[in-house]
């Protein structure tokens, strides 16, 4: 016990004779370890799941390097106690040696969480936490400005969206992977509800886009990955969401033909829980149908997308769309294109982000 505490009085009599005039290292790890290889997420803002996911990482890689940090993943460092600091974008996966090999050093370590308590109980488990200086998340119920920090899911807003009519030619989408959750604040289910009503009620009214909805139902997802890539096979097997229209490449070019998106979080009623689903919508210029972070008009205004909460029965929500006027829908647009232009919108920007995540760790610093 002795000779570890006298290690770690060494290791940090050691940072401190560090001069301040050299760069600041950082050491990042993302739980979709994928990402992480050879500083993947700084280099790469595109994924498959959506537009310019990881731009917000590209673009503090790139402020961080005009404050004078030098970030890199786990996988590029050599020599770790060399590292000044470690970010963690959600809790990480403990039985990796790179990650063991982090938590071992005594520089200081930060969580930005991302996903909510529904996909990734571990996030929110206060032991957790003790590993941890600071913490920086979008749930507003734990912001302290000391322990815990505001961050939110972050957007690159456009100039201007696409108003156009004519080019809306069709009522209503779904964009959303197919997922499922044991948790009494998941949504899935409620996609699933949508998607249903449409389909039996108003199927000319409705289009499904995503992963995972495909026409057949496997035993192994490792199977279905390889028959998906078999179109004869998959043409042959029966249609099981008869709505769906594939997976897509690029979410905007497909949301700008519709006038609404269904547009339902992970999780509803978590304050500041606002992800990139939203702002999807607001950047095609397609008024979302929204369902989520029970503070939602906190930070968004209410004029600005449809709240599925003041709607009983899909019913309702359908006559409410169908029935809007030209003027009326145009007034949407006009209030999202505000929106993102407005101050307002500054705490879901990258700028916002990669401000929040340098100024901390360079306060820390100094």
């Amino acid at each position: 016990m002795q000779l570890r505490t006298l290690t770690l009085s060494l290791r940090r009599s050691a940072q401190l004779c560090v001069p301040r005039d050299e760069p600041m290292k950082v050491g990042f790890w993302n739980y979709y370890e994928q990402l992480n290889v050879n500083n993947f997420m700084f280099l790469n803002p595109h994924t498959s799941i959506g537009d310019n996911l990881l731009k917000p990482v590209s673009d503090l890689y790139a402020h961080a390097q005009q404050k004078g940090l030098e970030f890199m993943t786990l996988d590029m460092i050599e020599n770790f106690e060399s590292i000044d600091a470690f970010v963690f974008f959600d809790f990480p996966k403990m039985n990796n040696s790179l990650v063991q090999r982090a938590f071992k050093s005594a520089s200081p370590k930060y969580l930005v969480i991302y996903e909510s308590e529904v996909i990734k109980a571990d996030n929110w488990d206060i032991n957790n936490h003790a590993y941890f200086k600071k913490i920086l998340t979008w749930n507003d119920s734990l912001v302290d400005n000391k322990k815990y920090f505001k961050i939110n899911f972050s957007q690159q807003f456009p100039d201007k969206i696409n108003k156009d009519l004519l080019k809306k030619i069709h009522l209503c989408t779904l964009m959303a992977s197919r997922k499922r959750a044991n948790h009494p604040l998941e949504i899935y289910s409620k996609r699933l509800e949508a998607i249903r009503w449409f389909e039996k009620n108003h199927p000319e009214d409705f289009d499904l886009y995503g992963i995972g909805w495909d026409g057949y139902k496997l035993i192994s997802r490792k199977w279905s990955s390889v028959l998906s890539k078999i179109p004869l096979l998959v043409r042959r097997l029966p249609v099981r969401f008869p709505s769906y229209r594939g997976q897509v490449d690029r979410k905007k070019p497909v949301l700008e033909q519709y006038r609404f998106s269904i547009c339902y979080e992970n999780a509803r009623d978590i304050p500041g829980y606002i992800t990139e689903k939203i702002f999807d919508c607001f950047a095609a210029g397609c008024v979302p149908v929204y369902w989520g972070a029970n503070n939602v008009t906190d930070h968004i205004p209410k004029d600005s997308f449809i709240d599925k909460r003041c709607f009983k029965s899909y019913e309702k929500l359908y006559d409410f769309m169908k029935n809007m006027s030209d003027k009326k829908y145009l007034l949407y647009l006009d209030n999202i294109e505000s929106f993102m232009k407005s101050d307002k919108a500054y705490q879901f920007t990258s700028k916002c982000f990669s401000k929040t995540i340098t100024d901390i760790l360079l306060s820390d610093r100094a």
